[in-house]
């Protein structure tokens, strides 16, 4: 009888402790993921919607995502980490280079041959902003800082194999300092987000623009495009692109705490590395399709691509004048984002 009494008890206490732990054990929300790439392409496919599943996964179903690649949810490419701040969306995928100077400080990682792989650049990034640049992003909660790989030159009507044959073409670039470099290169820069690529290039207000292989098909460029230069890996990687990945601080903030560790789990430096790595690794299907096409494509040796470096050695310098009069020590900055680099490229491989 006492056992029996015991049991009632202890079934009674569980059955009045169970409506609020369960309420709080059922607590799920659903976010607003938001970028402008394709949904046919590789990082919607591979690194959004795979980092979307992982996290729903990791939940227990508890947090799930309405995905809008192409800008689904209205504006501009320019205007989606304002969609995340504001809370118009809850995560976004952008460039900070979107918006000119606005990021300075990341902009280091955008120069020309400072990048090794995209996985190794990528981390190196995270840490950098970390440590050197927290306030960078204020206004957002940073869930990932990444890079593309190797910048590729992709041309209509004319091949480039030197810096001589980039006199002149009306190139478009992604952010200000890729625009500085194809300038210093001799070429006609023409700033504009990737989606505009196809209609510019089909058009002829661009003759060329400089993407990594992995996004070429899904802006078209290898039916738009005849001509590609890459560049041996000996000689450095020409440019990247920074990329972020945020969300909104309130809504990240009124998550309850174990679904906050999930984000902060699937967040962070390894997860930056991650996209780093997926996004690189896309390259290879980006480079068949154009060789698919019968598309020529010249690789610039690494002898050839000291006078790209020599060229666009100015835009370095820039850089640090720009920084150190924005009231930061230039030359500090650019030192770290080398060594950082550096450090992860050999715990990473290519």
């Amino acid at each position: 009888m006492i056992q029996r009494r015991t049991l009632l008890k202890s079934g009674a206490a569980a059955a009045l402790g169970a409506p609020a732990l369960s309420g709080f054990a059922q607590q799920s929300v659903t976010l607003k993921f938001h970028t402008f790439m394709a949904p046919t392409s590789n990082v919607w496919l591979n690194m959004h919607k795979a980092w979307m599943d992982k996290v729903e996964k990791d939940s227990g179903g508890r947090i799930k995502f309405e995905g809008y690649p192409a800008m689904q949810l209205g504006g501009t490419p320019v205007q989606l980490y304002d969609q995340a701040r504001d809370g118009v969306v809850d995560v976004v995928w952008t460039l900070p280079g979107n918006t000119a100077g606005r990021f300075p400080r990341v902009e280091v990682f955008e120069l020309p041959f400072i990048m090794s792989n995209a996985e190794a650049t990528s981390k190196a990034y995270w840490e950098y902003v970390q440590t050197m640049a927290p306030d960078e992003f204020k206004e957002t909660q940073v869930l990932a800082l990444q890079v593309h790989g190797p910048g590729v030159i992709h041309t209509a009507e004319k091949p480039v194999k030197s810096v001589a044959d980039m006199k002149g073409l009306k190139m478009r670039a992604p952010t200000r300092q890729v625009n500085k470099m194809l300038a210093s290169l001799g070429a006609t820069p023409v700033g504009m987000p990737l989606p505009q690529i196809p209609d510019a290039l089909s058009k002829g207000t661009i003759q060329g623009c400089v993407i990594p292989w992995e996004v070429v098909p899904s802006v078209k460029v290898h039916e738009l495009t005849k001509y590609h230069a890459e560049f041996d890996p000996a000689g450095g990687s020409l440019y990247t692109t920074t990329f972020v990945m945020a969300m909104n601080k309130a809504r990240y903030n009124s998550l309850p705490p174990d679904l906050k560790k999930i984000i902060d789990a699937n967040s962070g430096i390894a997860t930056s590395g991650w996209l780093g790595k997926v996004q690189q690794a896309g390259d290879v299907a980006g480079r068949k399709a154009a060789t698919d096409r019968g598309n020529t494509i010249f690789t610039v040796s690494a002898a050839e691509a000291q006078d790209f470096r020599r060229r666009s050695r100015a835009i370095e310098v820039e850089w640090v004048e720009d920084m150190n009069k924005r009231g930061y020590d230039g030359r500090k900055l650019l030192d770290t984002a080398r060594s950082l680099i550096e450090k992860h490229t050999k715990t990473t491989k290519a």
